[in-house]
């Protein structure tokens, strides 16, 4: 067993941003406790997983998981296992009943009670707290203790859409806003603690509304935007049916708010709109993105396909297709319809055998790649600006950064520019990356 000053904590996140950050959390307060992050869960005698139940893949890779670990704990007595996130939450006591070796189970709005979870674990009490809602007291700020260049900022949990496929509202709860005043103090100890790119999350960023002044996702933009010493903002994600123009114009008049916007469609279709409770239709969605490209020319916009929704037929996935092929999407998260627990969708008669939500999922990812291809060719020529964030992955002597759109740039550079705004001529588009060179006099950009 570990002693007291050598414990070791490996914290395995399945899913969305918002369980990365709660991850980053639950390891600040570990390092509070005296625990050492590994990435190798065979060194750790605490071991959390943070689990995701949006998609029954990411469902039954936890549960895959945490079977693998019953033979680490016949092997190490002592170590100590959690559940925590959407399965959780989902699941709540009956994790514990079904899986013997695990010792507590928690859902996310029970993260700051990890420490209290762990020190009764390490007694012998086996528990699962599941409550929804806010934590009794402040939440308090928790800042790695070198988060890095970028780091993400919850300012609101759970959602109140209840699209018919989606589990969130149940496992996370209704909206619930954090206050300003907290956010931008997250934000400014970030920034102290060397952070220059900060993510703003949320199930519905537009639904945003602080229950202490009243103030909207454009306003609070506009405050993080006045933080000193921070360079960038982005968020995610934004609702279709509540984008206002407000927030356009915060994305083309606030110098620090990156040109990309995460925009869901879901479908194509009309009709599968309808059935999804996405609250717009086809045209309105296209609306918006006409708004947003008139005011904001350069965005990069993304979004979300379903295929193989109950009921979809041959026509209504070529309807995705045409939405591909007219808003020209920078990227793309594409999944194959899955029943999820609670959702109305769950109930649909016409659901769709594999093989047809499979194939369907190839050709909208291969036409998906063709696009982006073509949009990454389109940007040879054009300067851009650069957060480098270091070493490119693949190819020796390259460095690697992000435009203000969210493009990865790899370029030749000397490591010691990890860190720096710099400037950068894009020389050629790769499927998945742009490459560029390096222009000179960018010294006014350093830190």
């Amino acid at each position: 067993m570990a002693s007291h000053n050598d414990k070791r904590v490996h914290i395995a996140t399945f899913g969305c941003q918002m369980n990365a950050y709660d991850s980053e959390r639950m390891a600040g307060m570990m390092a509070h406790m005296g625990y050492t992050p590994v990435q190798n869960p065979d060194q750790a005698d605490l071991i959390v997983l943070n689990t995701c139940s949006v998609r029954r893949r990411a469902e039954e890779k936890v549960y895959s998981y945490v079977g693998e670990l019953k033979r680490l704990k016949r092997e190490k007595p002592w170590l100590i296992i959690g559940v925590g996130g959407c399965v959780a939450q989902q699941e709540g006591y009956s994790l514990l009943r079904r899986l013997p070796h695990l010792d507590f189970v928690f859902g996310p709005d029970a993260v700051t009670s990890l420490p209290e979870l762990v020190t009764q674990a390490l007694q012998g009490k086996r528990q699962a707290r599941t409550q929804l809602g806010p934590p009794p007291g402040p939440a308090g700020i928790i800042v790695p203790a070198d988060p890095g260049l970028r780091a993400m900022v919850t300012v609101m949990t759970g959602c109140d859409n209840f699209c018919s496929y989606c589990v969130v509202p149940y496992v996370r709860g209704r909206e619930r806003s954090r206050p300003a005043g907290e956010i931008l103090d997250e934000v400014a100890a970030l920034v102290a603690a060397g952070v220059r790119e900060i993510t703003l999350l949320g199930q519905n960023v537009n639904s945003y509304h602080d229950p202490d002044g009243g103030l909207d996702f454009a306003g609070l933009l506009a405050r993080v935007n006045d933080v000193e010493g921070l360079w960038r903002i982005r968020f995610t994600t934004s609702h279709p049916k509540d984008l206002g123009q407000g927030l356009i114009d915060a994305l083309a008049g606030l110098d620090k708010v990156m040109e990309q916007m995460h925009l869901p469609a879901q479908s194509g279709s009309n009709r599968l709109l309808k059935a999804m409770n996405r609250g717009y239709t086809r045209e309105q969605y296209l609306e918006q993105v006409r708004r947003l490209r008139e005011k904001v020319p350069q965005v990069a916009l993304g979004s979300d396909i379903i295929v193989g929704f109950p009921g979809e037929t041959q026509k209504d996935f070529e309807q995705s297709l045409s939405l591909l092929s007219e808003v020209r999407y920078d990227f793309l998260y594409s999944f194959k319809y899955s029943d999820r627990p609670f959702t109305k969708a769950g109930r649909l008669e016409g659901k769709l055998d594999e093989d047809t939500k499979g194939s369907r999922l190839v050709q909208l990812q291969a036409l998906q790649r063709a696009i982006g291809l073509e949009e990454h060719q389109a940007q040879a020529g054009r300067v851009e600006e650069l957060l480098v964030e270091g070493p490119a992955k693949h190819g020796q002597g390259l460095m690697s950064g992000r435009s203000r759109a969210g493009r990865v740039v790899n370029f030749p550079g000397p490591p010691e520019l990890a860190g720096r705004l710099v400037m950068v001529r894009v020389t050629q588009g790769r499927e998945n990356s742009l490459a560029g060179e390096l222009l000179p006099a960018t010294g006014e950009y350093t830190a």
